[in-house]
């Protein structure tokens, strides 16, 4: 699958798209909302979970108890769930895919298997509505801040007419070519993200172990060739997906034929990890 990785940093657009829909208003989804409500857009959110309504509605959009609704009423719908399953439900007889209209926009902010975006955009297309392929990279932080990074795989067209939508919650926008690239790119992404933070535990657990001053180092750390996003946000980050995100990275390698030996050792690590991550005493031992 080629890649045209061309970073086109979204201008200032005005909300040019009357109705967005977003299915998911949890950790990512819920700021998400926010932004796009605040560009001005109409917002419907539509959740499984009854106790997001609250926020919901303070961060300036619609609820909806009924999911098919929005789906009609929406000319772009943004799907923020967090596993594969609750995607393809989108795809079942009466979910969201079959209430769109015909030239709809559907985004698919989650990340899942590019097999399941295929098959979305493959059925979406025979009824006229558009997939793109757009998970976010950067974390809660970038989306709290607006400030993500969207890999977008669908066509370009259909692009053009989400882009002052996903540039209402992201700073950059890098289309990847066909849907499920972006879901590619996105696991590219995890595994580096994933390494670094195997990585910058070792070296401090190293540097503690020998008496130096550990916070001293990740500022000097910062500004050298060691410099990654993890070290500049040392014990913030909670590892909520590290184990979801490293089996879609196992699952495409195994599925082109590609050793990864680095990436299975980091992916252990991080499961024993995840508990007692930034315990510097207990690493190694």
């Amino acid at each position: 699958m080629s890649t045209n990785v061309e970073n086109t940093r979204p201008q200032a657009e005005p909300a040019t798209v009357p109705r967005v829909g977003v299915a998911g208003a949890g950790r990512m989804g819920l700021p998400i909302i926010g932004h796009v409500a605040r560009k001005g857009f109409t917002v419907g959110v539509h959740d499984t979970d009854q106790g997001k309504r609250d926020a919901v509605q303070k961060a300036g959009a619609h609820w909806t108890d009924d999911a098919a609704a929005l789906a009609r009423d929406s000319q772009v719908v943004l799907v923020c769930v967090g596993y594969d399953d609750q995607l393809r439900q989108l795809a079942a007889p009466g979910g969201m895919l079959s209430c769109m209209g015909p030239g709809a926009v559907l985004v698919l902010v989650s990340t899942v298997k590019p097999e399941t975006v295929q098959m979305l955009a493959s059925q979406a297309r025979q009824a006229g509505v558009h997939v793109l392929d757009a998970p976010v990279c950067r974390g809660g932080r970038a989306a709290d801040t607006g400030t993500l990074l969207t890999f977008v795989g669908g066509d370009e067209d259909a692009l053009q007419r989400a882009r002052p939508v996903l540039a209402a919650y992201s700073t950059d926008i890098i289309h990847t070519g066909e849907p499920g690239s972006a879901q590619i790119a996105k696991a590219a992404n995890n595994l580096v993200l994933w390494a670094c933070l195997v990585a910058d535990h070792e070296a401090f657990a190293l540097a503690h172990r020998y008496g130096l001053d550990v916070e001293n180092l990740r500022q000097a750390l910062r500004i050298s060739s060691a410099d990654n996003d993890v070290l500049r946000h040392w014990g913030t980050n909670e590892m909520v997906w590290a184990e979801d995100d490293l089996a879609i990275v196992a699952d495409l390698a195994r599925d082109c034929g590609i050793s990864l030996p680095q990436t299975e050792v980091v992916r252990t690590i991080c499961r024993e990890l995840k508990p007692r991550r930034y315990d510097l005493d207990a690493y190694g031992r």
